[in-house]
């Protein structure tokens, strides 16, 4: 059997609910959902770790945090493990990469003044890098130079036009960029991407990798201003609880969502904007896949690294543990395995099933070190015999040692949760348990219920006893490697 083409694209900070299968949905993705259409959509699919480092690690290597113990933005990742990138080049490929994967490299491995332990934003080793896009976007930024753009400035293209007069019922988001609906960085990506394409011989590998809908808020008109506040929701309200992580969380500047019910309902609809521009991208790729009549030798598989809170429970970024944070997209589309089309998928699946699938799809096996499984059989349309019944996912706040209070080894929460309850549980701290047949908002956490003894136990079960890696506690910085040291 023919080979077939891998398009694996990640979409930054992508919350699952903006593709949900529902008519009353307000953010529109037509191409996204043409994509489901033809081929399958898995509705209640989870990220492992947040933020971006460790949910790529999870994500590009098939391994829970508590395995690879890439814990952090900056945390080495242990070259121990392999990766889709080292799998597919060892069967004949040649993987692009197209934009990022936040990897620090093993420091075991290279000269100590080696350039790339000085940043997070490294690239997995296996990839061939086609286009690099770290946070200084300089081949973005000389793009927009050669369209004629003054890029003195840089700091311009990430906000609004300045002294934009916002409209009555619009928020501090709404002003447009200072570029033009064809000049974002995702319309740069894409067509990178679609150049490489013009010449590139079969069977190819490419990840693309694209940033938006991550901050800053900003969009380009006319997204800026598709959507109108006033119709979303107010964001979900925080619980009140007197727990020490909500409160050490909550008291975050950074976290902190709009103060300002306007600017709040403005994030929202900027946001919306956002992810409708990466649809239409997105669309331009994939209609230049079905134009060169590349479709059907194609796996097209799309998610993201983690969602983003966007103001419910009072924060915005994608710290913690609620479902906002970690439940995200995933569609997949293979013509050539004649499965069924537009079928979607309720099972739990994880980020952790990417690698197993995409291997198993171009007919190659699975490294023993991946957690995940392959969901093959969904897309042929059958049901595995035997398939998680829950999801699990983690987040190690040791960076926040110090204004919580508690040793590094104890900044670690991992979920296990299902459709009747989610049981959040802290190493350092008392655990909580939401009801989700009660609370489906999780803004009640509870110290004591019924079930949480039952869920603790499936999670004792579940999570295997690790000892720490010896670079779990390293973070890369600009100015050197640096050790992160338990509070006094």
């Amino acid at each position: 059997m023919k080979k077939p083409n891998i398009l694996f694209i990640t979409i930054d900070q992508l919350r699952a609910d903006c593709l949900e299968a529902r008519s009353e949905r307000i953010v529109k993705t037509p191409n996204l959902d043409a994509l489901a259409s033809q081929g399958v959509r898995f509705v209640n699919h989870f990220t492992q770790a947040s933020p971006c480092g460790p949910s790529r690690a999870s994500l590009l290597t098939g391994t829970y945090l508590h395995t690879h113990q890439s814990v952090f933005n900056g945390t080495p990742l242990d070259d121990k493990f392999t990766n889709i990138a080292k799998e597919f080049r060892t069967a004949g490929y040649d993987p692009l990469l197209f934009g990022y994967t936040d990897t620090t490299i093993d420091p075991r491995t290279v000269d100590e003044n080696d350039p790339r332990l000085l940043t997070y934003e490294g690239h997995l080793p296996g990839f061939n890098v086609a286009l690099p896009l770290p946070e200084n976007r300089d081949a973005w930024y000389q793009w927009l130079s050669e369209k004629g753009y003054d890029i003195s400035d840089r700091k311009k293209f990430l906000k609004g036009i300045e002294k934009t007069e916002i409209p009555p019922g619009r928020g501090k988001t709404w002003p447009p960029s200072p570029y033009e609906t064809n000049e974002t960085e995702t319309a740069f990506v894409v067509g990178e991407v679609i150049d490489r394409l013009e010449n590139l011989h079969e069977p190819w590998f490419l990840h693309v990798s694209i940033l938006r809908p991550h901050p800053p808020f900003v969009a380009p008109a006319p997204y800026n201003d598709l959507y109108d506040p006033a119709d979303f929701d107010e964001p979900i309200s925080p619980s009140g609880s007197d727990h020490p992580f909500i409160d050490s969380l909550s008291t975050i500047d950074f976290f902190k969502a709009p103060s300002e019910p306007i600017d709040r309902l403005q994030l929202k609809a900027t946001y919306s904007g956002m992810v409708t521009e990466v649809d239409d991208q997105i669309g331009r790729l994939i209609g230049f896949l079905d134009e060169k009549e590349l479709a059907d030798e194609t796996i097209v598989l799309v998610t993201s690294d983690h969602g983003e809170l966007l103001g419910d429970h009072g924060l915005v970024s994608k710290f913690g543990f609620h479902d906002q944070a970690f439940h995200i997209p995933m569609i997949i589309r293979y013509p050539a395995l004649e499965g069924p089309k537009g079928l979607i998928v309720e099972e739990f699946t994880e980020n952790v099933d990417v690698m197993p699938t995409l291997l198993d799809l171009a007919g190659l096996s699975t490294p023993s070190q991946c957690e995940g499984n392959s969901v093959r059989a969904f897309l042929e349309g059958e049901k595995p015999t035997e398939w998680r019944k829950t999801v699990h996912w983690e987040f190690d706040f040791r960076v926040f040692a110090e204004r919580i209070g508690l040793p590094l080894n104890e900044c670690r929460l991992i979920v296990h949760r299902d459709n009747r309850g989610k049981l959040v549980h802290f190493l350092g701290m008392q655990d909580i348990f939401f009801d989700l047949e009660t609370d489906k908002c999780e803004q009640h956490p509870l110290v004591e219920h019924p079930l949480m003894e039952g869920f603790s136990s499936e999670l004792n079960e579940w999570l295997p006893e690790i000892p720490e890696s010896p670079l779990v506690n390293l973070l890369a910085t600009a100015e050197g490697m640096i050790t992160l040291k338990n509070p006094e």
